[in-house]
């Protein structure tokens, strides 16, 4: 099989179900962002702090190939078989974020990103995350998401937020607080 199929020569691609759309549609643009935040928690796993949480980060890797391929396909296709997302898969962000969570200083302040370069990667997988949920609710808005997919980027989003919290306190990394200028 070969990787250039020349289709897509004319600025449209196929949605799993065959309808060719254009590469700007809002679709391909969500979908495309959420391959965009897979790429980006890769680099998360690849740290060498995250080594512990490797399976975790490879979980949310599959979840989103899932949710790429939930919408990457034609509204109402009943033909294609495409994995979903759970009510589970959500419970397992929470549960992983209670865990890290137990083991922080409350939040006091708003944190500003960096630190390290670990870090700093996580914080622009999270507003990654986010810009793919905005897409998501948007496209929601033409043609309707399963809700857990919102769901579970909202949660996602979180859970990385927390996780670079977690980073910054096992690298020895100090939080650098937002201190508004009054």
């Amino acid at each position: 099989m070969k990787i250039y199929t020349k289709t897509g020569d004319q600025g449209t691609t196929s949605l799993f179900g065959g309808k060719r759309v254009s590469k700007s549609d809002l679709r391909i643009d969500t979908y495309g962002t959420v391959d965009e935040l897979n790429s980006y928690i890769g680099l998360l796993r690849d740290q060498e702090v995250n080594q512990k949480r490797l399976n975790d980060l490879l979980e949310v890797q599959d979840r989103l190939f899932t949710i790429g391929s939930i919408l990457a396909t034609e509204p109402g296709n009943q033909k294609v078989k495409i994995p979903h997302i759970q009510e589970n898969d959500i419970d397992f962000l929470e549960k992983r974020m209670d865990e890290m969570d137990a083991n922080l200083p409350p939040m006091r302040f708003f944190v500003l990103p960096g630190g390290h370069q670990s870090v700093s990667f996580c914080h622009i997988a999270r507003t990654v995350c986010r810009r793919a949920e905005r897409l998501t609710i948007a496209l929601n808005e033409t043609d309707t998401v399963d809700p857990l997919v919102i769901k579970y980027l909202n949660r996602l989003s979180d859970y990385i937020f927390v996780l670079s919290r977690m980073m910054s306190q096992e690298l020895n990394i100090s939080e650098s607080p937002w201190k508004p200028r009054m």
